[in-house]
């Protein structure tokens, strides 16, 4: 992996362009059931990256088991919040109309769960959210 990424960061230098190192990190992705959690030293202009064990990547969070489960538990956090600020301004003699609530929950809260849900379904073969 080193031998690639340095071949990726030559061409990178070469077509003036820079990597960070400091945000760039590494983590193994395997489905597998490994009881001992192993540890890799990839280096990025001769400093090495931070393993983690999840990776948020344009908003959808991934875990190292592919499991999606920090993904699933922080947009149902997002939500919550949000159902929780429309149920306060929706009660039965004032507030807010159906219509308006059904508005904003097609415009707020189904763009949150809907969002990476085909990412979540390749890698299960189905959706689970």
């Amino acid at each position: 992996m080193n031998l690639e990424l340095r071949k990726i960061s030559d061409w990178a230098r070469n077509n003036k362009l820079n990597f960070n190192e400091n945000k760039s990190k590494v983590m193994l992705m395997s489905r597998r059931k490994r009881k001992e959690e192993k540890k890799v030293e990839i280096y990025l202009n001769n400093k090495i990256l931070e393993q983690v064990n999840k990776i948020k990547y344009l908003g959808i969070i991934f875990d190292n088991k592919m499991t999606f489960r920090k993904h699933v538990n922080y947009v149902e956090e997002k939500c919550t919040k949000l159902i929780f600020f429309l149920s306060k301004s929706a009660k039965t003699t004032w507030g807010l109309r159906h219509a308006a609530l059904k508005t904003i929950y097609a415009g707020g809260v189904l763009p949150l769960i809907l969002y990476g849900a085909p990412s979540v379904e390749r890698s299960y073969g189905y959706c689970m959210l």
